[in-house]
């Protein structure tokens, strides 16, 4: 009864193998979750879910396959489409959510079964949207079908949250959305995808106990005899550069976040700032950016040239800021933007250039158009499907 599961994961990008959904179904013979339909969820994301950023696609089969709360349709503005909720859901969820006071007033009304089939009636006899009242499905008033309203025994169907908890059912959550490939990401996603830029070597000094050379130095001596190791830590080197002001003022909550996700990832992190495009000058401060900055040519010096760079700007200028000296807006630039990219790019071959702004609204800038042609196309939308191909390049 679980291969539709499997196909459907497979069909959905998951990546499921056979020996994965053979190890599903050898705990389920083991008895490693019961009648449990919530036990059983996490059960099989554990074992069939390697990729955190797959675990939406996971949500959305597994609700189609169980008939569960929610699945996508293109209907409607989430594009969610109501199904028939199991009543072992119902009461699964309703033992452990609802009080003996509510459960008393669900058997008073005939029990799951006939709330259920209230429903499925009143859907058949409303002609269209409802708000308030007590009997129709719709927004507001005390119905036990529907959205931002009361009742002690209701079924929501369609709300963002709950407000008074007391719903039997949330029809339409998925708690993984955000894991999306094309949405925008938050710190927790960027970290993720960003973890895959690894490079794991042991560096520093001996503080970390070395267990299996510990076990078998022991053995060997008849004592205990505690062996250390270096640790391994992350040895790849990040040069990041941040485009601020101008436009760039509308992405400044994503770019911090982008920030906090590859400070926290990174130990060798090195980040400068500049402005629409890269000069002879950068620096590490904004307040002071016209008193105390650095060299580019200082910076191209003092870093190796194994290090990564990744530029993130939305690359929306003037192209005379690109192609002509004097160009920039905010002094006269000897050399064109253009040069300096080149510089770079010489230098730190494994480069990116992130873009906060949808890939498919570049066009309308000219001058996104020729950076990422000076970047060889190496500019990538940030999204987790962007961030992803960036890394990819970075590793090459």
């Amino acid at each position: 009864m679980f291969t539709p599961l499997f196909h459907g994961l497979r069909e959905a990008g998951v990546g499921v193998s056979l020996r994965e959904y053979l190890t599903l179904l050898e705990a389920l013979e083991a008895g490693v979750v019961g009648a449990d339909t919530e036990a059983f969820y996490h059960l099989a994301r554990t074992i069939l879910v390697k990729d955190e950023t797959k675990i939406d696609a996971f949500d959305r089969v597994f609700a189609k396959v169980f008939q569960g709360v929610a699945a996508l349709s293109g209907e409607g503005p989430d594009g969610v489409e109501p199904r028939d909720i199991p009543l072992e859901w119902l009461k699964a969820l309703a033992e452990l959510t609802l009080s003996e006071e509510a459960m008393a007033e669900i058997e008073k009304r005939g029990g799951f079964e006939a709330l259920m089939d209230e429903l499925r009636q009143r859907l058949q006899d409303q002609e269209g949207r409802h708000e308030g009242g007590s009997k129709f499905i719709g927004t507001g008033g005390t119905s036990p079908f529907g959205a931002y309203g009361y009742n002690p025994e209701g079924v929501r169907i369609g709300q963002h949250r709950s407000r008074h908890r007391r719903a039997v059912k949330v029809w339409d959550k998925r708690e993984f959305r955000d894991l999306n490939g094309d949405t925008e990401l938050g710190t927790r996603a960027m970290r993720i995808a960003l973890r895959k830029l690894r490079r794991l070597a042991r560096t520093g000094a001996q503080e970390e106990v070395d267990l299996p050379e510990t076990i078998s130095a022991t053995a060997r001596e008849g004592f205990l005899n505690v062996r250390t190791q270096r640790e391994r830590q992350n040895a790849i080197k990040l040069l990041l550069l941040l485009d601020v002001g101008g436009s760039m003022d509308d992405h400044v909550a994503l770019c911090e976040e982008l920030f906090s996700a590859a400070r926290s990832e990174f130990k060798s992190l090195t980040h400068y700032y500049f402005h629409n495009c890269i000069y002879e000058g950068v620096w590490r401060e904004n307040a002071r950016r016209r008193t105390d900055q650095v060299a580019t040519l200082d910076m191209i010096r003092t870093l190796p040239a194994d290090t990564r760079l990744v530029i993130v700007g939305d690359a929306a200028m003037s192209p005379y800021e690109i192609l002509m000296p004097g160009g920039s807006v905010e002094h006269w630039n000897k050399e064109p933007g253009s040069v300096w990219l080149e510089r770079l790019l010489t230098h730190f071959p494994k480069a990116a250039w992130i873009n906060p702004v949808r890939s498919d609204l570049w066009r309308y800038t000219e001058s996104t158009g020729m950076l990422a042609e000076i970047m060889n196309g190496r500019m990538f939308e940030l999204s987790l499907s962007g961030l992803d191909g960036a890394i990819d390049a970075l590793r090459r």
